[in-house]
């Protein structure tokens, strides 16, 4: 028998686990989602062809619940599913900082329950999802996990004691990127680029080397020694680079990504 996914909080991300779980082969009866608004839900239904239901109704009728609300949403969200949640119900959060002990107090005894922290190139099926298992959850539970969430991207599965540091890597990942290119988008218009010119060189040249660091197999080092000639343009720049402590401001940032997760797993959000 087919096994029945339910996606609550159908919104970006929501949406696009859902479109990339229908492109991986998943058939559109088999998907559930819920929507706060009604004309979300109708969206969703003629779009992919799903049932739209209630939050009650998916707990009731699904295998796997996958929670894509918002951190701040999600202890009323387990208030309204606990009672319609048997323990044999496979529950994945993706919400940020929340650990899988927060599901399990509010859960069935021995619910098994997964966490899940994926990025926004969920949106382009170029995703890196970091997978954890909690208490009650088995190998089996992990890899039904890691099927729904390889359509839009990778995978890969850490101890939930690591998840907050791959929240300040992956989880947040992209925005870092998206600031380098904005300053060098400026530093473009500076030396007396056109903007969409320099954007679409920065972004290309982007490309280009996220490429290359996943497929060449080289280190990072390596790859940007290979660009750096002696008394070159390159060497000239990264010493600047070295003297306004970006590298140490790099570290610092994501030290504070992580410990930003930490203090929403704990609720001092």
């Amino acid at each position: 028998m087919a096994q029945k996914v339910a996606v609550l909080g159908t919104g970006k991300i929501g949406e696009a686990l859902l479109s990339g779980m229908i492109r991986g082969g998943w058939a559109p009866g088999d998907l559930l989602v819920t929507a706060r608004r009604s004309e979300r839900a109708a969206q969703l239904r003629s779009r992919y062809g799903v049932e739209a239901v209630g939050n009650a109704e998916a707990a009731k009728a699904a295998d796997t619940l996958i929670l894509t609300v918002k951190p701040q949403d999600m202890g009323a969200l387990l208030d309204e599913l606990a009672p319609h949640v048997p323990a044999d119900r496979l529950v994945i959060s993706g919400a940020a900082g929340i650990p899988t002990a927060f599901f399990e107090e509010r859960l069935a005894a021995g619910t098994p329950v997964v966490r899940v922290m994926t990025n926004t190139p969920a949106l382009v099926d170029e995703a890196m999802s970091v997978i954890s298992a909690g208490t009650h959850a088995t190998g089996d539970h992990l890899t039904r996990a890691e099927e729904i969430f390889s359509g839009v991207g990778k995978t890969l599965r850490v101890p939930e004691t690591q998840q907050d540091a791959a929240t300040a890597l992956s989880g947040s990942g992209p925005a870092y990127f998206y600031f380098l290119v904005e300053a060098m988008t400026d530093a473009g218009i500076l030396l007396g680029l056109p903007r969409d010119k320099a954007h679409d060189l920065i972004v290309q040249a982007a490309v280009g080397a996220a490429v290359m660091l996943r497929d060449s197999g080289e280190h990072p080092v390596t790859l940007r020694e290979n660009v750096t000639s002696p008394a070159g343009t390159t060497i000239n720049a990264i010493r600047e680079l070295e003297n306004h402590g970006v590298r140490a401001a790099m570290l610092a940032a994501l030290e504070a990504a992580r410990d930003r997760s930490r203090e929403l797993a704990s609720g001092n959000g």
